[in-house]
């Protein structure tokens, strides 16, 4: 199948549930801390590094649902530009140290699922 429709359909999957966590989270939780981007980022990378580390064999050398996984559904469901706009948002608001906790959990977090579970395939 042609990779353009891969990442295409894989983004477009990824980009409705990223809206759905941010309706889910708006309403049910009132809070400054841009908490429905800092899931999506977290979710996304445990697909991504689960995808890498423990279904890679699964998967082997099927590239086609790698890039639908990796790049079109893990590309669409993540939003590093929201998290942008939302931490420096926080800064213009006052909330300097919100903004710099979101940068740092964000992250040291997404970093550390990634490390973790793709560790076995270095």
């Amino acid at each position: 199948m042609n990779n353009l429709l891969l990442v295409f359909l894989g983004g477009g999957a990824g980009s409705i549930a990223r809206y759905g966590i941010s309706e889910f989270v708006k309403l049910r939780f009132r809070a400054s801390f841009p908490l429905a981007t800092f899931c999506s980022n977290v979710l996304s990378c445990l697909i991504l590094a689960l995808t890498i580390g423990y279904f890679s064999e699964k998967i082997g050398a099927n590239a086609s649902l790698k890039t639908l996984i990796l790049i079109g559904f893990c590309g669409g469901f993540s939003t590093f530009s929201t998290f942008s706009y939302e931490t420096v948002e926080l800064m213009r608001s006052g909330n300097t140290m919100l903004a710099f906790i979101n940068i740092l959990l964000s992250v040291i977090t997404c970093m550390a699922i990634i490390w973790f579970f793709t560790r076995q395939t270095y």
